[in-house]
């Protein structure tokens, strides 16, 4: 921070978390004390003025993907917030990659101000605590010991059969008496028996979540809302407030609801997005709580959607992109339509599919040209591996020179060995001496101080040196699977299947003609270059 910002009022947001994988027990209140802590310090402060306050109750530490935490990043790149203030480290992130990333880069570009109460940490002050990555590290580590206890003792009850959950499946809902416990939602079971027998008479998928919409019903996010939980879910599909094919294809096959406690099917690293498990390694305990749907309903449902599945034909029905690109508004895969022009030639655009099933209602078309995102995406590839290459290049014509480096450093450093080994036999002749008599007590105590002080001069000296080595040893950065495989598309001339499976993880297609492509390497990106990937990019 710059001299001229001491005498500036700081709009500044007061982050809040708390998680109960951050070993927080019997703290209901800590929200609360939190918030006070970070209130006064904002009041005794003459130049912070509180602009908000951005609670994340019960989100994880070990990622960034929390509402109020991104609401405040989203406050900041628009310029309402410059400071950010929080009781410590560990509230606002356990993820010490991450977490240095936003301190030592993300905020200081911004010159946004960073203050931590309980680490003694305000950047307008002072720079940051040398030890501020290894208390990092820390937290990160504390949070791993606690997150496999946690997971330890909830596969345990799992396997007991034990409810573990903070939301039940829609029909159900946890006993007063045993939160571990299921029993039945009287009005949601209705609907669920609703859908099977709907289902089972013939109706198709769509037509039943067409038939619940237009009668006003709830859809389950809706519902659990409508009666008071705190639900949250960063899956946009699964908190949709309508009713969609989706939705009754889930409910249709949850096997939860004729007694079977179903649970375990999914495993995230703490890093990583989750990943469902194979279904075999699901927690499945029969005969757990009282069905909803009688064995004999559930069969034939479950005979009619094997039936009813239709495999894609890759060759003929499949384009591209198919399963990657998705509306940034509601979250739902694109659709493809076909446009048969004057002259009878073929355009093809992507619609939100929510819009193509349910009209403008529920969300707009976020139409895009399926040409123009092709070359996008190529353009934006070809970009990517030209910067990559272009810096590859640049860093290679830097080797020669650190190989001098440090082949000059390990000639100092076996010179100290040397000279330590030299003290060394100095220091024994001297006590040899000194026991012969040849010199007093007060001349061999002066010239041992003497050679202890070299020692210690020589082995700090030795120490710089072979740190500096390592530094200038660690992997090169091109050294990893994705960007070996981005260079080796230096001359991509076009686009195919394997390509898109191979480097894309999402696109997201927004209404005011911007796109978001999310890389499979995105995270290798942002270190090489210093910036945040994924970038929104223009298609107009």
């Amino acid at each position: 921070m710059g001299e001229n910002m001491n005498n500036k009022i700081f709009s500044t947001a007061a982050y809040v978390r708390l998680s109960r994988e951050d070993g927080d027990k019997e703290e209901s209140d800590s929200v609360g004390n939190q918030r006070k802590l970070l209130l006064d310090y904002i009041d005794k402060s003459e130049d912070l003025e509180l602009f908000d306050i951005y609670i994340d109750d019960g989100y994880t530490g070990t990622n960034f993907k929390r509402p109020s935490f991104q609401k405040m990043i989203s406050d900041i790149e628009s310029g309402y917030v410059n400071c950010v203030i929080v009781k410590d480290l560990s509230r606002f992130g356990r993820d010490y990659i991450e977490t240095g990333r936003y301190l030592e880069r993300y905020f200081p570009d911004l010159e946004v101000r960073f203050i931590s109460i309980s680490d003694n940490i305000d950047s307008l002050k002072q720079t940051y605590d040398i030890l501020l990555p290894i208390k990092n590290i820390f937290n990160e580590q504390y949070a791993r010991d606690i997150s496999k206890k946690v997971h330890t003792a909830i596969k345990t009850k799992q396997k007991a059969g034990e409810f573990i959950g903070a939301f039940t499946s829609y029909g159900y809902k946890k006993s007063p008496t045993n939160k571990n416990k299921l029993i039945i939602d009287d009005y949601a079971a209705n609907i669920v028996r609703r859908i099977f027998s709907l289902y089972v008479q013939g109706y198709g998928k769509l037509s039943i979540a067409k038939m619940l919409n237009e009668e006003g019903v709830l859809s389950p996010a809706e519902y659990k809302k409508n009666n008071g939980e705190n639900y949250k879910n960063f899956n946009k599909l699964d908190n949709t407030s309508y009713w969609t094919y989706s939705t009754i294809d889930k409910i249709l096959r949850r096997e939860i609801y004729i007694g079977n406690m179903v649970q375990g099917t999914r495993h995230q690293h703490m890093r990583s997005k989750q990943k469902m498990l194979n279904k075999e390694k699901w927690i499945v305990v029969e005969n757990t709580h009282e069905p909803i749907i009688d064995k004999e309903t559930w069969k034939k449902a479950q005979a009619l959607l094997n039936k009813r599945t239709r495999l894609l034909d890759l060759n003929t029905n499949m384009y591209i992109f198919a399963g990657f690109v998705r509306c940034a508004d509601c979250g739902r895969a694109m659709a493809k339509h076909t446009w048969k022009r004057t002259d009878g030639s073929k355009s093809y655009t992507l619609n939100c599919g929510t819009y193509v099933r349910y009209g403008s209602k529920y969300c707009t078309a976020h139409t895009i040209n399926l040409q123009v995102l092709y070359d996008v995406v190529l353009n934006d590839l070809r970009t990517i591996v030209k910067s990559i290459t272009d810096l590859k290049e640049l860093a290679n014509s830097q080797i020669s020179t650190d190989k001098s480096k440090i082949k000059a450093s390990q000639a100092e450093i076996e010179r100290i060995r040397s000279e330590l080994e030299r003290l060394k036999k100095l220091k024994k002749s001297l006590y040899e001496d000194f026991k012969e008599e040849l010199i007093t007590k007060q001349e061999f105590l002066t010239y041992r101080d003497d050679y202890t002080k070299k020692e210690e001069l020589f082995t700090k000296r030795m120490q710089t040196l072979e740190d500096e080595n390592k530094r200038e040893q660690t992997s090169e950065p091109f050294d990893t699977p994705w960007l070996k495989r981005l260079l080796e598309l230096r001359d991509i001339e076009e686009l195919d299947r394997e390509i898109i499976v191979e480097m894309i993880d999402e696109i997201l297609v927004y209404e005011n003609h911007k796109i978001k492509i999310i890389y499979n390497f995105s995270d290798e990106l942002s270190n090489l270059f210093s910036t945040t990937y994924p970038e929104i990019k223009s298609i107009s």
